[in-house]
Parts: structure tokens; sequence; C-alpha cells
């Protein structure tokens, strides 16, 4: 609440990562102010289903997040997609990431492959995010390549220039 209240103009993202009760759980963090919030694209059809009515009842936006969704990803991404969610975050985690024979590649081509709305999240850096806009994600989540960066500010523009080039 106090976010929004701060910064009544920004879009509020909050990354519940809800995995049960979602119409409770998503309801409570639009109450709160919240303009988008995610839900597991591994929970229950009735989780995410939940979370859907509380954006419909309201007006607010629902993302499914895919993190340990590896096997079936594209498969599954549809199904959610049917389910009423805005778009799907393909999401790769650190522990993902670090396996051997990672690469941003692999999510790109299961966005291009399911043809839905999809944004994607886990390994994003200034050499990839014109890949990511190129393969047509309508969010691009890019966290290490900011936090970790010697200067987040300059990084952080970058990225942004490379997104919209």
């Amino acid at each position: 609440s106090a976010i929004k209240a701060a910064h009544p103009d920004k879009l509020v993202f909050v990354d519940l990562k809800t995995a049960d009760a979602g119409e409770l759980e998503a309801a409570l963090a639009f109450e709160a102010g919240a303009d988008l919030v995610t839900v597991m694209g591994a929970a229950d059809d009735d989780t995410v289903r939940g979370a859907v009515a509380a954006g419909r009842k309201y007006g607010k936006q629902v993302v499914a997040d895919m993190i340990t969704v590896v096997e079936g990803r594209v498969a599954r991404i549809r199904e959610v997609s049917k389910l009423g969610v805005s778009f799907v975050e393909i999401h790769a985690g650190l522990d993902e990431q670090a396996r051997p024979g990672y690469t941003i590649d692999t999510l790109l081509e299961d966005g291009r492959l399911a043809g839905v709305p999809f944004s994607i999240a886990g390994g994003i850096k200034i050499d990839t995010i014109g890949a990511v806009r190129d393969a047509g994600a309508t969010v691009a989540v890019a966290g290490g390549a900011i936090y970790n960066a010697a200067d987040p500010g300059a990084a952080a523009k970058e990225l942004k220039k490379r997104a919209t080039a």
C-alpha cells in the first residue's frame, strides 16, 4: 500500500508466486495496491483460476510464473494461458541457470512455440536483451544484469536502450 501511495502513477508488480489459495492471495495484493501479481504456473488449475477471478474482480492482471516448470513447459504455458492469465513469465531460476548447457535460447524458443503473450526472466544480459525483444517477449525481467553491475543505473539504461532499439 505504501509503495502505491508513494507512486500512484507506477505499476506495482507483486511477485507472490502463489501456489495455493489463488483468489484469496491475489485479492489481498490487489486490495493493497498491486496492479499485477504472479501465480505459480505449476500450481493447480483451480489456484490459477482463483487468481484470475480476483484479477477480473479488481480489474487487475495475473501473470503465471513458470519457474520450476521445465519438462512439458510449452504445453503448460498453453494450459495456463487458457485459464485467463494476462501473460506467462517463462522463468529460469538461478538453479536452472546453473545447470550445464543452460541457455536463454531455450526460454525464447519455448515462448515462440507456445504462441501466447510471454515475458522472459532468467539470464537476461545486455548482450541477450535484443534476442528477447526479437522473440516477441512483452516483458524482459533483468535482475542480475542490474544488481550485479558495477554501475546498476548505467546497466539499466543500457538494457532499456537495447530493449527498445
